[in-house]
C-alpha cells in the first residue's frame, strides 16, 4: 500500500504562485506513474499533471500547460507541483495519485489509472 500526504495549498491572488508537496510512503517502488488530479466545486476530478517513475517525459493538461511545472526527489519520496500564474480558475482541491500498476495509456489522463490517492490540498486563488 502506499499512503500520500499533499501538502502547500493555501489562498492567494491571481498571477501569485505555490509548490504542492505530496509525500509518499509505503511501496514506492512499486509506483509507475504519478499524477496530479483538481477538483472544483461542482465539477468532476480532472488531470492536470503525470510524471512516470523514470521520470521521463512528464504530462499536463492544456489548461495548465506553460504554468506548472511536476517534479519529484526520489530520495525524499516526493512529488511536486510547482504552480505559476494562478488563476481563478485554478481554483480546487489538488490530489496527488500513485499508479501501482502498468495500465493502458487511455487511462493515464483519468483517474481510472491511479489507485492511490492523497486527502488533497485546497489551493484558492482571488480573482
Amino acid at each position: 500500500q502506499v499512503t500520500l500526504v499533499e501538502s502547500g495549498g493555501g489562498s492567494v491572488q491571481a498571477g501569485d504562485s505555490l509548490r504542492l508537496s505530496c509525500a509518499a510512503s509505503g511501496r514506492t517502488f512499486r509506483s509507475y506513474a504519478m499524477a496530479w488530479f483538481r477538483q472544483a466545486p461542482g465539477k468532476a476530478r480532472e488531470f492536470v499533471a503525470r510524471m512516470p517513475s523514470s521520470g521521463r517525459i512528464p504530462y499536463y493538461a492544456d489548461s495548465v500547460k506553460g504554468r506548472f511545472t511536476i517534479s519529484g526527489d526520489s530520495a525524499k519520496n516526493t512529488v511536486y507541483l510547482q504552480m505559476n500564474s494562478l488563476k481563478h480558475e485554478d481554483t480546487a482541491v489538488y490530489y496527488c495519485a500513485s499508479s501501482s500498476r502498468i495500465t493502458v495509456s487511455r487511462t493515464w489522463y483519468n483517474t481510472e489509472g491511479y489507485d492511490y490517492w492523497g486527502q488533497g490540498t485546497q489551493v484558492t486563488v482571488s480573482s
